[in-house]
């Protein structure tokens, strides 16, 4: 196999590519930059096309059928530079659908009208984000996602992790040539990342900025709405402040579609259960970068910062900054562990606002576990009101409720919820 002489560190989704790959021809890792796309994929490959590289990329542009004269399995680098080859791929599983042939990679989707690229039933596709705290291997986890999914997880395990622990950890980023930095030379690569992103991803993918400081306010804006449903109004106000001639609608929608296409934005969606009893369901989604380290930087917030209560989110009764980036980090992480469970992460809330579920895990057959997300250590009764009213509406849909906290333990709770430190959270 393709890889480098450098000792790797297993992802979450190195699981479904063990179980996925050798039976399906072709797969496409999503996801932003510097994630660990690439690094997954040589481990199981025999030969590299990098079409990050001008020279590599100019013959295959002109001739995209040369990438099937590389020995298989095959790993296409940054495909959506060359989107024709995505048709070549497959083409060549429509003649042989044999597993294991194909892993592409790309850090942002294509341009609209390039390539129509369906390649449904041949080219699957699994997204991957940054590292998940027990991928950061800071706490062996004692809680397992598709166990409770299952129905039968044991709720139990201790941890050292306390509240300084997660907010450096939130700030230190999951991606994976950040993680050993100091504090500045971490710092200087996320703005870098963010400068790059702006002034070259962006035009890239179509998009002239005349005002690249504009497009960083953007960013900005959605870092400041991090884990709040925040309106296009409310996005807007914070990414123009004080500007009389606020662009058109259509101007800012294009600006959140370019950010979601190069996977800097990774919004949750609102739940809208088929056959269930629960009716009046919110459809915004609940904002998300890619990674906290990114809302932080974004926002100026340091671990001194954050711990000092600095920050202001878009909504000031949606809590601290902190609050809001602590769920951030929980979210990566059952996002994470849901999609190798092949469960799905969606949020409730009712339209008025009297009922709110951080996070809903759903099973295929529709099978949900309830999360809460809650920035203390210890946790009264009244926090898991919501996954109780959930309970009551589901009935026997509802398999698990967790309350994830920056506490030492985890336990059962008289009502049936779990409460389970972030840390000890796996898949």
């Amino acid at each position: 196999m393709y890889s480098s002489s450098m000792s790797y560190t297993r992802r979450i989704v190195d699981q479904e590519l063990d179980e996925l790959f050798p039976e399906v021809a072709a797969l496409a890792l999503d996801g932003p930059k510097a994630v660990g796309k690439t690094t997954t994929a040589e481990q199981r490959v025999d030969s590299l096309v990098t079409l990050d590289s001008k020279a590599v990329r100019a013959p295959i542009a002109a001739d995209p059928e040369i990438v099937l004269r590389r020995p298989r399995p095959l790993l296409i680098d940054e495909w959506q530079k060359v989107p024709e080859v995505w048709d070549v791929v497959r083409r060549a599983v429509d003649d042989d659908p044999s597993g294991g042939q194909f892993l592409l990679t790309g850090s942002a989707s294509p341009q609209d009208g390039v390539v129509q690229h369906s390649g449904a039933g041949r080219i699957g596709r699994l997204r991957m984000r940054p590292m998940t705290l027990s991928e950061r291997g800071l706490v062996e986890p004692t809680v397992s996602l598709v166990e409770l999914l299952n129905g039968r997880a044991d709720v139990e395990g201790e941890s050292a992790m306390a509240l300084p622990d997660y907010v450096e950890e939130i700030v230190s980023s999951g991606f994976p040539g950040m993680r050993g930095l100091s504090r500045r030379a971490r710092g200087f690569q996320l703005d870098s990342y963010l400068r790059n992103a702006v002034e070259r991803d962006v035009p890239e993918q179509g998009l002239a900025v005349r005002r690249p400081e504009a497009m960083m306010a953007w960013l900005r804006a959605y870092a400041s709405a991090s884990s709040s449903t925040a309106s296009y109004s409310q996005i807007l106000d914070a990414a123009t402040p004080g500007h009389s001639d606020k662009p058109a609608r259509a101007t800012a929608e294009n600006y959140r579609q370019v950010l979601a296409s190069l996977w800097l934005l990774d919004p949750v969606p609102a739940w809208s259960p088929t056959g269930s009893p629960m009716t009046r369901l919110g459809q915004a989604p609940k904002h998300q970068l890619a990674d906290p380290a990114l809302a932080a930087r974004l926002l100026g917030l340091s671990v001194d910062s954050l711990l000092g209560g600095a920050g202001h989110p878009l909504r000031p009764e949606a809590g601290s900054m902190l609050g809001m980036l602590f769920e951030s980090l929980a979210t990566l992480c059952v996002r994470v562990a849901a999609q190798a469970s092949e469960a799905e992460v969606v949020h409730l809330r009712t339209r008025n606002g009297d009922h709110e579920v951080d996070l809903a895990v759903v099973r295929p057959d529709g099978g949900v576990v309830g999360v809460e997300v809650k920035l203390a250590a210890a946790v009264d009764d009244s926090a898991g009101k919501h996954l109780r009213w959930l309970r009551d509406r589901l009935g026997h849909r509802f398999v698990d409720g967790l309350i994830l906290t920056t506490g030492p333990t985890a336990y059962r709770r008289s009502d049936g919820l779990g409460v389970v430190p972030l840390a000890l959270l796996g898949p």
